[in-house]
């Protein structure tokens, strides 16, 4: 008996049993998890918490140009009047930068092809940061809209080639709740601007020079420094990263390869077939209708925040400032707990996207007939709470589901970049809904808005749609070719 169970035990290491093959299968996907986990948290502190440092930093920056405009009006020393701007030179100093966002959304984000993400990161925040400091320096009409429109187009690219680059190294489902966390960060930096901008204020003065000219001056100074960062340290592609070691590397590279994802390898050709089939594609056109909708319908409630803000009696600069930091606080918080879900897998991307969209449609919707209907201030500021929340919400849930419908590395980026592009029409299109002539109640801005976010809800069952019956056909054309 002793030495048949010897033979078995010295027999085990040459020829192992089921349950060791099972244990060894275990210990390399355990051995595979903590590798990914490793790669993961490499990628998350740059492409979410760098990317979101600078992200802070521009929606101050954007953000505060609608502040300079009532900085030290009782100095006599206010932008307007220095510059001898009308209220037309004015609107037309606000709407030139949404403009050259237009036009140079599609094309920068391309340019990440042309080069490395590190590169054009450095030009475009090295740029932004540059003609930022420029506004302070604007002496007429002419020079300020010069300016302005050189910011729009640094800016542009920013935004839509983090979510391309973000594509490169994490797969749809991995993307919400960092592309969420990243865009809610710029959402509460938004309302802390203002804040800035008061504090700025105080500045008047100083140097012989304007508190509105401080402002912009001392905004452009941290994307200087952040630009050298980003040159010198930001990692370009998973195959290339020298912050992941070689085993890394291989790794994070064959990770991504079963899915339709951009490459790095491939990052210096032109696909023009991939071009033509995004072209052709359904879901372009639906999604941008969308785009346009939202940003007209959605954002347009920013407009109408001031307002109420003045309506409920908070008329001083500060106090103003502090009442607009809850809706985005709010914005902040949704968004990051609807993106924590889907990253925990609690919840499905598309399923939740579409199902998100249309309940958060469906709250403005609502939002706007309260604010249209009902005369209490109280009651309107806290609609306009939810309704900021819910349509801040609304990009960044949808975009992974976005960027998988576009295949390839051309498509991406284009299609990124031209989607992100539409909107820019809420730039254009708000301040003229929300037009002096609807006032003091603005109804009929709310009515418009209210139409626009049907639109929406209309587009993005019909590209929920498309997506499905894509998906099915690929399911179908792999389950064929198995057979």
């Amino acid at each position: 008996m002793a030495s048949k169970d010897a033979s078995k035990t010295t027999a085990s290491p040459i020829s192992p049993s089921p349950s060791s093959d099972e244990s060894r299968v275990e210990t390399a996907a355990h051995f595979n998890a903590e590798l990914e986990k490793r790669i993961l948290g490499k990628a998350d502190f740059w492409l979410v918490g760098f990317y979101s440092l600078v992200y802070i930093f521009r929606v101050i920056d954007s953000g505060n140009y609608s502040n300079a405009a009532i900085i030290n009006l009782e100095h006599g020393t206010g932008i307007k009047k220095e510059l001898n701007l009308s209220p037309s030179q004015w609107a037309w100093s606000l709407s030139i930068f949404s403009y050259s966002y237009m036009i140079f959304e599609p094309t920068n984000t391309i340019l990440l092809k042309k080069f490395r993400p590190s590169i054009w990161m450095f030009v475009l925040i090295f740029s932004w940061g540059v003609c930022a400091c420029c506004v302070g320096a604007a002496q007429d009409f002419k020079g300020l809209m010069c300016v302005r429109f050189a910011i729009g187009m640094a800016e542009a690219g920013f935004y839509p080639s983090v979510l391309y680059h973000m594509a490169f190294w994490y797969k749809p489902a991995e993307m919400p709740w960092r592309i969420a966390l990243f865009y809610s960060l710029g959402q509460v930096s938004s309302a802390l601007s203002g804040l800035l901008a008061y504090a700025i204020s105080f500045m008047d003065g100083i140097g012989h020079l304007a508190g509105w000219r401080w402002l912009f001056i001392l905004e452009g100074l941290p994307a200087l420094v952040l630009a050298f960062v980003a040159l010198f340290w930001l990692p370009d592609y998973p195959e290339s990263a020298k912050m992941l070691t070689k085993e890394e590397r291989a790794f994070a590279t064959d990770r991504l390869s079963g899915i339709a994802a951009p490459s790095g390898k491939d990052n210096k050709h032109w696909d023009m077939d991939a071009l033509k089939s995004m072209i052709n594609t359904p879901t372009v056109y639906t999604f941008a209708i969308y785009w346009i909708a939202h940003g007209i319908g959605g954002f347009g409630i920013q407009y109408a925040l001031p307002t109420v803000v003045y309506e409920l009696g908070f008329t001083s600069t500060a106090n103003s400032q502090l009442m607009n930091i809850p809706p985005y606080v709010a914005c902040f918080i949704f968004l990051n707990t609807v993106g924590y879900m889907i990253h925990r897998k609690w919840i499905r991307p598309w399923t939740t996207a579409v199902a998100i969209r249309l309940s958060v449609e469906g709250t403005t919707i609502i939002c706007y007939i309260i604010l249209i209907t009902v005369p209490n201030s109280v009651v309107k500021y806290l609609a306009l709470i939810v309704a900021t929340a819910c349509a801040g919400s609304a990009y960044p849930v949808i975009w992974p589901e976005r960027i998988r419908a576009l295949e390839g590395t051309i498509a991406a980026g284009i299609g990124i970049g031209f989607t992100n592009a539409m909107a820019q029409f809420s730039g254009i299109v708000g301040p003229h809904v929300y037009s002096t002539v609807f006032g003091p109640t603005y109804r009929v801005s709310y009515v418009i808005c209210l139409v626009f976010l049907i639109v929406a809800i209309l587009a993005i069952l019909a590209s929920w749609v498309l997506v499905w019956r894509n998906d099915r056909r690929v399911a179908a054309a792999e389950d064929d070719r198995e057979a």
